[in-house]
């Protein structure tokens, strides 16, 4: 019986190709991502940053009246680590740490009527940093005239101490502004450090930038504090508002109008004023009528700043009122579950990390007010950077206080 050869390898058929079928690729997976970016010129604040130089143009507040004492106080500004003292005479003082002898911190120094004395050789310097005894030196010094701490102009008003750390031949004269000014019968002024609007503890861990881009942002009031949150105001502000911006002459204003049930209509206007404020009216809405305190956002450094409040009020312990509160508990009282569940603005802002990742963002039309923002101290940096004054400062002490439209109106 004849037997079939076997097939060589050319007589066996080829398979019929399977049909490749070409599978659409998710670009939008992680994988690769360049590193994020943060906009420095806008965020960084240490001395000769952009940033740092504009800031340093203006007065800052660094501390309650009553934390100028003769306890020599650490305080932290714009990423320079400094000592606030009142001396026996009554006159604030702000000087560096380090002694200009041989660098021991006064800290750890003696506060008396001449000034601050540094606890390892007895150097004394006066309010505006002139050495004015050497105890350890022939005739408590002879050359004492030559040595000068590194020190800072101070000024009280408002019931709070403010700085200027730049330019010497630069410095403007405080400002007052006209909302704390001009007080209604039965009212008073009062302060408060405690970071009243930024809804956490007193010292926030996040750049500046967060919190004062929030002051234009209107619309996280109806998510975060209303839908998402549940009401932590009023419910008034949990109507979604018609929102414009517009510039005034010294801030980026933000209009919201928001119909109400019996028809009548809330008009909102909130301000973040140069070079840090915060000209926010209560959104617990408890008087109508112009804004009722003001805030100032005082960057310690890139990552972490905290608001001094000043106000005008009725009762002491007013302003303590308006912090945050959620179930009738503070921030600090919430456990970690409940914030979770339940985020506000300390939430929203410090998840954003250290210093936002600007490169990532996707900005949309309800974004308007933060570009305005953001151009608004573009435009200051580059007035400094030009040798101009930025907008703001004013050098002529019988100026009129500063005024901001800012309050809520009920309109018919």
């Amino acid at each position: 019986m004849n037997k079939k050869a076997p097939a060589s390898m050319t007589d066996i058929a080829s398979p019929t190709p399977a049909r490749v079928i070409p599978i659409a690729l998710d670009t939008g997976t992680a994988y690769g991502r360049p590193p994020p970016t943060s906009k420095k010129e806008l965020t960084e604040v240490g001395p000769g940053t952009p940033m740092g130089e504009l800031l340093r143009r203006y007065w800052h507040p660094v501390g309650l009246t009553a934390d100028a004492s003769d306890t020599p106080r650490q305080v932290r500004v714009l990423g320079e680590d400094l000592i606030l003292f009142r001396d026996k005479t009554g006159r604030p003082g702000l000087v560096h740490p380090n002694c200009a002898h041989r660098g021991a911190s006064l800290y750890y120094g003696k506060v008396e009527e001449g000034g601050i004395r540094c606890c390892y050789h007895g150097w004394l310097f006066d309010v505006e940093g002139h050495c004015v005894e050497q105890p350890c030196e022939p005739d408590g010094g002879r050359a004492k005239g030559k040595v000068r701490q590194p020190w800072y102009p101070v000024q009280e008003l408002y019931g709070l101490v403010w700085t200027y750390m730049g330019p010497p031949e630069k410095k403007p004269v405080l400002p007052r502004y006209d909302c704390l000014e001009t007080l209604d019968e039965g009212e008073f002024l009062e302060s408060n450090d405690n970071s009243i609007g930024g809804g956490g503890p007193q010292i926030i861990p996040c750049n500046w930038l967060q919190h004062y881009e929030n002051l234009v942002d209107p619309f996280h009031v109806v998510i975060l504090h209303s839908s998402f949150s549940g009401t932590q105001f009023v419910e008034q502000m949990a109507l979604m508002p018609e929102v414009s911006w517009d510039l005034a002459e010294q801030s980026v204003r933000t209009v919201s109008l928001r119909k109400l049930p019996d028809g009548k209509t809330l008009r909102r206007i909130s301000e973040a004023g140069l070079p840090t404020l915060r000209v926010i009216p209560s959104p617990r809405i408890g008087r109508y009528g112009r804004v009722e305190s003001l805030g100032w956002i005082l960057p310690i450094d890139d990552h972490s700043f905290r608001i001094y409040v000043v106000g005008r009020v009725r009762e002491a312990g007013e302003l303590a009122k308006m912090r945050s509160r959620l179930g009738g508990k503070l921030w600090e009282e919430l456990t970690e579950e409940e914030h979770q569940r339940f985020p506000g603005d300390y939430e929203a802002m410090t998840s954003q990390g250290l210093i936002a990742r600007h490169s990532e963002e996707h900005l949309a039309t309800s974004d308007r007010g933060i570009v305005m923002l953001r151009r608004l101290l573009q435009k200051q940096l580059d007035a400094v950077k030009n040798g101009q004054d930025p907008a703001g400062v004013n050098f002529d002490p019988e100026a009129p206080p500063v005024f901001f439209s800012a309050g809520n109106f009920l309109e018919a």
